[in-house]
């Protein structure tokens, strides 16, 4: 039995305000191919479908005509999809009805029993082989709220032992019901410690950044852990069952050097067999200008005058982030970095402007008095002096002197 691990898709999202909707058409066509040249029995998907839970309605229609694609062209695939932070946990579910009767699951949310039990009965999915025999079973857990969570007795953490009592009832469940030779997988859309975190685009699971769960939640008896949240694709610590899939497309320049892939899992009876990974293509590169460091502004734009791209249409063009060393304030910065790129098929997103490094002073701790005996002028020359590590020029000191007359006539 043949399995495919993918994860934080992020259909509908913005990278500084242009739409990937092109980008992630090109990953859900590359993965079409695969899941039939892989011969892909089950399809899991473990969260964050969506970029945002109001997702839009073309996001929506790229999921479903995915899905439907994938199973017209594999009809004996399975597919399995747990709700991500990213996603509305209700409106992920909403088409369960008929994605059901095409042996798709969907758990967006914990359900309650009227005895204020959870039903853990529809977080455990039989998965078959494409001979329809069911040879494992799935610890569908969606991504956790601190009110989805069993209470715990005694518990260190409420949160995290509550986490990880709900995968041990779902696994009990699964050991009572499986046969003999039936392996098991969870599933799960969680951060995990010793992840490998990208800062800049993964949003907080859960306030404090106390979410971070171990590897031992995980049972000996667990084959699999198919994780999402995380956009590096990774094993997760020294335990070889766990890993995150990470995203089809880097989500920040942070993430320009990530491999993205998805990761196929060969199930042999009650244990994995072999697992491998198949790289997506990138579609639409980002590219950073100067690539390494910044540099002062007239290298800037003598390089990006050198710059030559293809001409595509603009959501194929490349993202570009321009890298500036100022010395000094450039009210036309912007204007100058278009100017320069105007014409090449390229798409500005970013300007990072830095700053020379000026030497590290002593804190001076300033009392009432010494505060308010500042003069504005005094302020102004120190704070220009550690950003820009030089003196400002005189027509701009004579600006500042001017707005400050004006405004203290002003106030009389």
């Amino acid at each position: 039995m043949r399995l495919l691990h993918t994860s934080d898709w992020h259909l509908g999202q913005n990278f500084f305000g242009f739409s990937r909707h092109y980008e992630h058409q090109q990953f859900l066509d590359w993965l079409l191919v695969i899941l039939v040249e892989q011969q892909i029995d089950v399809l899991l998907i473990a969260g964050d479908i969506f970029d945002t839970a109001n997702a839009p309605a073309a996001s929506q229609q790229q999921l479903y005509q995915f899905l439907c694609a994938a199973k017209l062209k594999n009809p004996l695939l399975q597919v399995v999809i747990i709700a991500g932070n990213h996603d509305s946990p209700t409106r992920l579910e909403v088409p369960m009805p008929f994605l059901s009767a095409f042996e798709m699951v969907v758990v967006g949310q914990v359900t309650w029993q009227q005895q204020q039990e959870i039903d853990i009965n529809r977080m455990v999915i039989p998965l078959k082989n494409r001979h329809g025999e069911i040879k494992a079973w799935c610890l569908a857990i969606p991504f956790l709220r601190p009110n989805d969570v069993p209470k715990v007795e005694n518990a260190n953490d409420a949160y995290l032992d509550g986490i990880a009592a709900l995968y041990q009832q779902a696994l009990d469940h699964a050991l009572r019901t499986r046969a003999t030779g039936q392996a098991i997988i969870a599933m799960g859309h969680c951060h995990m410690l010793a992840g490998k975190v990208s800062e800049d685009s993964e949003r907080k699971l859960v306030m404090g950044g106390i979410e971070a769960l171990s590897t031992t939640i995980f049972a000996p008896e667990i084959a699999y852990v198919a994780l999402g949240h995380l956009h590096l694709a990774q094993q997760v610590g020294d335990d070889q069952r766990v890993r995150y899939s990470g995203t089809p497309l880097p989500m920040s320049f942070s993430e320009e050097h990530y491999k993205h892939e998805v990761h196929i899992i060969d199930l042999e009876d009650d244990s994995v067999a072999k697992t491998s990974s198949l790289l997506i293509p990138r579609s639409v590169p980002l590219v950073k200008i100067p690539n390494k460091e910044a540099k002062p502004l007239n290298e800037v734009l003598a390089l990006l005058a050198q710059q030559q791209w293809p001409t595509l249409p603009e959501d194929q063009q490349p993202y570009l982030l321009v890298r500036v060393l100022l010395d000094k304030p450039e009210p036309a910065l912007t204007q100058h970095i278009v100017q320069a790129i105007e014409g090449k098929a390229v798409r500005l997103v970013k300007i990072e402007k830095s700053y020379p490094k000026s030497e590290q002073r002593a804190e001076t701790n300033l009392g009432l008095k010494d505060i308010q005996d500042l003069q504005p002028e005094t302020v102004f020359l120190t704070m220009y002096q550690q950003k820009f590590a030089a003196p400002p020029a005189h027509e701009l000191l004579m600006a500042f002197r001017d707005l400050l007359s004006q405004h203290q006539t002003e106030s009389i």
